[in-house]
């Protein structure tokens, strides 16, 4: 017992033990800090490939001459972020706006009856996306036509290149979102063909009441 007591004093008193025993205690909290750096820093190069990508492809998307193919510039993008990311999965949408000020409003339904419930039989909307339904988002699938604003959203999902995800208890997935907001260039009459429509069986006719 005496020869173990003189052993741990003058393992104290060895610089190189402290040493030892400094890192092994902070070694892995210093490891980690270091890889979840790297690996935020990595999302934020994800993100700026992504981003750079996302507004070439949205600029070039309001010329007339590339509006009957946007899968070839949905190509090009993916194109530019496979050559880092070769594993990424994804994915575009488009939305068409006639206006600035409408990206994400909803169509408005009119309690026309004036029974304080909104969607039931003589009650209207302005369909504006013209689908025949009452939505919470007037915009229409795909590039609009001219002068109408496009929300242009690419989503990026990737693995994680580092077990850190693991040890933060964080999924190994992390999905990236780049957008872009352009108005198509005026190539032509704008086709709005807005309509009032009205509650005739009392469904709601949408999402919007």
């Amino acid at each position: 017992m005496m020869r173990r007591l003189i052993s741990l004093r003058r393992l104290g008193r060895n610089e190189r033990a402290n040493v030892i025993i400094e890192f092994a205690l902070a070694g892995p909290f210093f490891l980690l800090l270091v890889m979840a750096l790297f690996d935020y820093t990595w999302q934020m190069y994800a993100n700026q490939v992504l981003q750079g990508a996302v507004s070439k492809a949205a600029r070039d998307a309001t010329l007339e001459g590339n509006a009957g193919n946007q899968s070839a510039l949905d190509n090009k993008v993916k194109e530019q972020v496979l050559n880092v990311f070769k594993s990424a999965d994804v994915t575009f949408k488009r939305k068409a706006y006639e206006s600035f000020d409408k990206i994400g409003d909803p169509e408005v339904m009119v309690d026309a009856n004036g029974n304080g419930v909104k969607g039931d039989k003589g009650d209207y909307f302005e369909d504006l996306n013209n689908n025949g339904t009452c939505d919470d988002d007037v915009g229409t699938d795909g590039n609009g036509g001219a002068e109408d604003v496009v929300l242009y959203t690419v989503k990026m999902k990737f693995d994680r290149v580092l077990p850190v995800w693991n040890m933060l208890g964080q999924p190994k997935e992390t999905t990236l979102t780049a957008t872009a907001v352009l108005r198509n260039q005026p190539y032509g009459a704008n086709t709005s063909t807005s309509q009032i429509v009205y509650i005739t069986d009392g469904s709601g006719g949408g999402t919007c009441v």
